[in-house]
């Protein structure tokens, strides 16, 4: 009997959800935008349980695409699709320039992945400079997105072979300052506590964080994709 009343109750949840998403989409209901999954994300809103399905519906919907760049602090180039090397193609892509952070230089990105940047600058990386320097960040070092390679071991291709990732090796303090991935990640400071808190913000925005502890292949730096799985590291 038990068993019966608990499918029932998530049978009528279902169905409850699945009613309250549809008079969302129609428009039908009037809620504030950030918690409407239909609505277009908006980089400056804080982060909720809906932006990671936002992002997603980003990546074959270039309209949608750019009314999130709109919102964000990136200055940007838009790239046409195109294939760079046999097997590599460059689809809903842009060339990220800066922003509100500097970069070491440019680097082309999905448009998934330049909009999960923008989100990880705003409401984790520059927060974490605060909490721990009282300072923001003002340079992001990297070491590219876009490599036509498979995974270190396999014959998988690399989220870097559609420019759907971005390696992180340093950070820039407002007072010049650098923290390093492969120097400051070990130990008990505030550059090796910052680190990690950069890591635990990036794990939020990205699909798969992979740092220092994950593999000697990744000790200096944190490698950050928008592919299809979900990991930590």
């Amino acid at each position: 009997m038990l068993i019966r009343k608990v499918g029932w109750l998530l049978l009528v949840s279902v169905l409850l959800g699945a009613a309250l998403l549809f008079a969302l989409w129609r428009g039908w209901l009037d809620v504030a935008p950030r918690f409407n999954p239909w609505a277009p994300l908006d980089v400056r809103d804080a982060p909720n349980l809906l932006t990671a399905f936002k992002v997603w519906r980003l990546s074959e919907d270039r309209a949608l695409c750019d009314l999130a760049l709109a919102t964000a602090d990136l200055r940007f180039t838009r790239l046409p699709d195109s294939t760079p090397q046999p097997g590599c193609p460059l689809r809903n892509a842009v060339r990220v320039q800066g922003g509100r952070v500097g970069l070491s230089s440019s680097f082309m990105a999905t448009c998934p992945l330049a909009v999960s940047f923008a989100l990880f600058e705003r409401h984790g990386l520059q927060p974490a400079a605060q909490r721990v320097f009282g300072q923001p960040v003002s340079r992001v070092e990297h070491v590219g997105s876009f490599a036509c390679r498979s995974i270190a071991g396999s014959q998988r291709p690399s989220q870097h072979s559609y420019a759907n990732a971005l390696d992180l090796v340093g950070f820039r303090l407002r007072d010049g300052r650098r923290i390093s991935v492969l120097h400051d990640w070990s130990g008990e400071g505030d550059n090796a506590r910052f680190l990690r808190l950069v890591q635990d913000a990036a794990c939020e925005r990205f699909n798969i964080t992979l740092g220092p502890d994950y593999n000697a292949a990744h000790r200096d730096h944190f490698h950050l994709d928008m592919g299809m799985w979900r990991m930590c590291r």
